[in-house]
C-alpha cells in the first residue's frame, strides 16, 4: 500500500472513530455517572450534552456558545422522542452562549436525549446522549 493510500486509510478511519470518542462518561448528580457529549455545529459554534441521574431522576443540560450575544436560536429537547422542553434563548454576556436545564423522569433501561438548537443565521447544533441503563443508579 501506497503511502498516500494509508494516510487516506488511516483518516477515514478517525473519521469514523470519531463519534465515539465524542460521548465521555463522567461522574455526575449525587454520585452516580453520567454521560457528557460534546455535539456539532457549525460556523465556530459549539455545544454539549450532559445527563446525569440525579434522585430518582434524570439532569439534562444543553450548552450552546456561539461568542455572539444577543442571538436568538430555537431550542428543542427531547428525551425518548417525546418533546421536553421546546422554545426560544437568547445568547448573554459574557460568553455569548445560552444552557438549558431540566429534570426528566428516569424511565426504566436506556434514557435517550436529543438536543437540537438552530439560529437566524442558518447554524445548528445537534447532540445526542444516551444514559445507559444502570449507570449509576441504584434503582435499576
Amino acid at each position: 500500500m501506497t503511502r498516500r493510500k494509508r494516510m487516506i486509510a488511516l483518516t477515514l478511519a478517525a473519521l469514523v472513530a470519531m463519534p465515539a470518542g465524542l460521548a465521555l462518561a463522567r461522574q455526575g448528580g449525587r454520585g452516580g455517572g453520567g454521560v457528557l457529549v460534546v455535539g456539532s455545529c457549525g460556523k465556530g459554534a459549539t455545544s454539549k450534552l450532559k445527563v446525569a441521574p440525579d434522585s430518582g431522576r434524570l439532569e439534562v443540560e444543553f450548552e450552546v456558545d456561539q461568542n455572539r450575544n444577543g442571538v436568538r436560536w430555537n431550542v428543542v429537547i427531547t428525551h425518548e422522542r417525546r418533546i421536553a422542553v421546546q422554545g426560544r434563548r437568547v445568547t448573554r454576556a459574557p460568553s455569548g452562549s445560552f444552557s438549558v436545564d431540566l429534570r426528566v423522569a428516569d424511565l426504566a433501561g436506556a434514557d435517550m436525549v436529543v438536543a437540537r438548537a438552530t439560529s437566524p443565521n442558518g447554524i445548528t447544533c445537534r447532540a445526542i446522549a444516551t444514559l445507559p441503563a444502570g449507570a449509576g443508579r441504584a434503582e435499576d
